[in-house]
């Protein structure tokens, strides 16, 4: 079940039934695989531009060469890595943007929501 114990009794005490809980935890869950999806279809291609902030950059847009992302989903979490040609980090969470971009929360050295475009142009 994709919610916890409180969450669940406070569903109850708004007159969710059981089954009802069951089924909004199925939808959470289905749409947490279909954002997965969106997210390593859209990292399939050689490059990428995002809004990373670089330390050694002078530009407010970075390009990447990317070499792989590997998302897992545990409930309502999207976790994983991505690697680009000379570094990889952290990922966790994440979302398909209606412009064609994407958002995903990058941890270790960069430590922020950072958006990511097929083309410079987007961003």
């Amino acid at each position: 079940m994709h919610f916890d114990q409180r969450t669940q009794a406070a569903l109850r005490s708004v007159g969710l039934s059981q089954e009802q809980i069951q089924q909004a935890s199925d939808h959470a869950v289905a749409a947490t695989e279909k954002t997965a999806n969106e997210l390593e279809s859209f990292f399939e291609r050689e490059t990428v531009y995002s809004t990373m902030d670089r330390a050694h950059s002078s530009s407010d847009i970075q390009e990447h060469t990317v070499e792989y992302i590997d998302i897992f989903t545990h409930a309502a979490d999207i976790r994983g890595y991505l690697r680009f040609d000379s570094w990889g980090v952290p990922i966790e969470g994440g979302r398909a943007l209606d412009d064609g971009t994407v958002e995903l929360t990058l941890g270790g050295t960069v430590n922020d929501r950072v958006r990511f475009a097929d083309s410079s142009d987007m961003l």
